[in-house]
């Protein structure tokens, strides 16, 4: 018993040892990043104006955490993130399933999905203001043309190449309808769908950005525009910032989905 516990104990070792050795490597990029940033600005190639030392970065991100508008703008940012993706997941998965098992209806609806989600989702910005306003509805309608799009073609392309052979033994052991999508179809195209579904929520939260500078009120990307318009870069900096750091966030909440026992089997080499 207490071999077993010890194999266990150094097994528990070696993956923290691991986690660790994989963060310290994800943070040798940025700390190279931040090194040239700082060299750069301080040989003084550009007005500091234009180009600002990270530490004054650094001072405007705590000035307007401490004020708190950083706070409520990513809150709100996030919600429309949020909002805009999870419609889009409501509806592309099912609409995917749909397509995806059926010949008849990829080649009648699949021309028109194409042709949707080759349209720029900016493109839509005027209708979305002239339509829905000014505020959180246009960029909630920007996330969801923007993701909706990519999601059905995924889980309709995934759909269309589960091998026939898994279905037709599914319905010899007695799984139909409802048994045979939650036991056959849902864990064959999981992994294609979850890589899906971190693209989309990162080009999401690209729209969410670019629609607050042009039709929004408050929000991470009407942070950016107001403070360009101050010629405060850095403030403009800051909120750059807080937007890589964020996506990157969301990415990260997003693998968390590859590790589930019904899905891991996707991911492994």
């Amino acid at each position: 018993m207490s071999g077993a516990r010890r194999r266990e104990r150094t097994d528990r070792m070696r993956q923290a040892s691991r986690r660790a050795q994989i963060l310290l490597l994800g943070l040798v990029g940025p700390a190279a990043l931040v090194a040239a940033w700082a060299a750069i600005s301080s040989l003084h190639l550009f007005p500091e104006s234009l180009f600002p030392h990270p530490f004054a970065v650094a001072r405007g991100l705590v000035t307007e955490l401490r004020s708190g508008r950083l706070i409520v703008d990513a809150i709100a940012s996030l919600f429309r993130v949020f909002a805009g993706f999870l419609l889009a997941v409501a509806c592309g998965i099912p609409f995917g399933l749909l397509i995806g098992q059926s010949v008849r209806l990829r080649q009648a609806l699949l021309p028109t999905v194409n042709f949707f989600r080759n349209l720029s989702p900016l493109a839509w910005i005027p209708f979305a203001i002239l339509w829905l306003g000014i505020g959180d509805p246009p960029a909630i309608f920007l996330i969801f043309m923007a993701a909706v799009f990519p999601i059905v073609l995924s889980t309709s392309a995934a759909v269309a190449n589960i091998p026939s052979v898994h279905f037709r033994v599914a319905r010899d052991l007695g799984l139909h309808g409802a048994e045979l999508l939650r036991h056959v179809t849902l864990p064959a195209i999981a992994p294609q769908v979850i890589t899906t579904l971190r693209v989309t929520a990162g080009l999401s939260w690209l729209v969410v950005v670019a629609a607050e500078m042009i039709a929004g009120t408050d929000g991470l990307g009407f942070a950016v525009w107001d403070a360009r318009n101050g010629l405060r870069i850095d403030l403009l900096s800051a909120a750059m910032v807080v937007i890589g750091i964020i996506g990157v966030a969301l990415d990260r909440v997003l693998v968390r989905l590859t590790m589930l026992p019904s899905v891991r089997w996707g991911y492994e080499r």
